[in-house]
């Protein structure tokens, strides 16, 4: 959209406050407000803001950074039009430094790297990411507790407390111009599942950056926390981020498709998938980035451990959707251990850097499996050479801050400041006294 357009949209809609959104390193949605009559001058001359203090930015001696405001993510943030203070809009920005050039720290300037890179190569990489979350209930106003909203299971309509408000859900992520196409509860109690249409990777990430704004909001005016935490309740499933990715031409020719490929793959998406699966250690520690992440990564939960791909089987870490005659445009990989934790931006332009990887080294893909690995033995998936993903943080960033493959794709200043807030988070896991050791000890020593 044009300056012209965006000034139009919001005195048509009455707008009287714009969000300048963008995220930290993490992934968290930071927002500088301004009110519209200084909307111009912000699409004119950009935002000045200090950034020393938000998580990955800059040092206290170069704090001065400045948001420029793609016009393409303005939107109406529905919820507000009927609000006492004001309609808002949001529209997402670039951080830039005082020089004019991009912060290299900006999440979402990486990704923009990582496409353009991915350009040069003929490549535009889309993606569908699908975020499960859980619904939980408040009471008493004291601290949020885990208390499920409901205790419907997968696809229930009977006891689904929630289908209403995922319908209004719908209905905001619609206002933000996001094609969804399915709703539905998840397996676990209080869990749920809303996915939209695939996007080349940028619309992707703010998308998803997006839903999690709008279901969070939405939630709350119920009375009720959507959250995206991996793994709230022990015991149950957690939430995943399964991520369907294509390559396509330009010109729109899917490059992952071959007629006569395995499962209808061309060699180049099983470069693609050997370039993550041999990477994936490193990769963990940017789409499961989290000490929680791990209490998810766990056999028995639906979620993939096993460094294998195939297509029936949901028990490996990349699938592939199976073919239907006439859908070209719809082949592509699924790789299923992300979780909803990561910042997407970091998240896509790592799964890019690695699959292209393996694109760019011609790497071999290792036999797809069919069989469930959960049901194979130690000795029987060591004989097929099927290994696993990190088994927890710890590892997963110390495998992130020795691949070169990453570190070029996130930029030494953002691995190492991603590193540094993981392993302090890490550190200040490891030192604490949980309850889980209180019950187990306390009396019996």
């Amino acid at each position: 959209m044009t300056k012209t357009d965006v000034l139009s949209l919001a005195k048509e809609n009455n707008v009287q406050f714009v969000n300048l959104q963008f995220t930290d390193i993490v992934g968290t949605l930071k927002a500088v407000t301004i009110p519209v009559w200084k909307l111009e001058d912000a699409i004119d001359q950009n935002v000045w803001f200090d950034g020393s203090s938000i998580e990955g930015f800059t040092r206290i001696h170069e704090s001065d950074m400045f948001l420029k405001l793609d016009l393409k993510t303005f939107a109406v943030i529905p919820w507000t039009k009927k609000s006492e203070s004001g309609t808002r809009a949001r529209i997402i920005c670039d951080v830039y430094m005082p020089d004019g050039t991009p912060f290299e720290g900006d999440p979402r300037y990486i990704l923009k790297r990582q496409l353009e890179r991915a350009k040069e190569m003929g490549y535009v990489f889309n993606v569908g990411p699908e975020l499960e979350f859980f619904l939980f209930k408040k009471e008493n106003g004291g601290p949020l507790q885990p208390l499920p909203h409901d205790e419907a299971g997968y696809f229930d309509q009977t006891t689904d407390l929630a289908a209403d408000i995922r319908q209004e859900m719908t209905f905001a992520l619609q206002a933000f111009d996001i094609d969804v196409e399915a709703l539905h509860h998840e397996v676990a109690i209080g869990q749920h599942e809303i996915d939209f249409r695939y996007m080349d990777a940028l619309s992707g990430a703010d998308a998803a950056v997006t839903m999690k704004f709008a279901l969070k909001s939405i939630a709350m005016q119920h009375g009720l926390h959507a959250t995206f935490m991996p793994k709230p309740i022990a015991g149950i499933n957690g939430s995943g981020m399964h991520v369907h990715q294509s390559l396509f031409t330009t010109e729109g020719e899917n490059l992952m498709f071959d007629e006569n490929g395995t499962f209808h793959l061309s060699d180049l998406a099983k470069s693609f998938i050997a370039g993550q699966l041999h990477h994936i250690k490193g990769l963990n520690g940017v789409i499961n980035p989290t000490v929680n992440s791990y209490k998810r990564l766990v056999v028995g939960y639906e979620a993939p451990v096993n460094v294998a791909w195939g297509q029936r089987n949901r028990s490996v870490l990349i699938r592939v959707p199976r073919y239907t005659p006439g859908r070209e445009k719809a082949v592509r990989v699924e790789i299923r251990c992300p979780d909803p934790a990561a910042n997407p931006y970091l998240a896509f332009a790592a799964l890019l850097a690695t699959g292209l990887d393996g694109i760019e080294k011609k790497m071999e893909a290792p036999e797809p499996v069919e069989d469930d690995i959960f049901e194979m033995t130690q000795a029987e998936m060591d004989e097929r050479g099927i290994g696993s993903v990190a088994e927890n943080l710890k590892e997963a960033i110390d495998e992130l801050s020795a691949n070169p493959v990453l570190r070029e794709a996130l930029g030494d200043f953002t691995t190492n400041k991603l590193v540094q807030a993981k392993q302090a988070e890490w550190d200040n896991y490891r030192i604490s006294v949980s309850q889980w050791e209180l019950d187990r000890y306390l009396e019996t020593y």
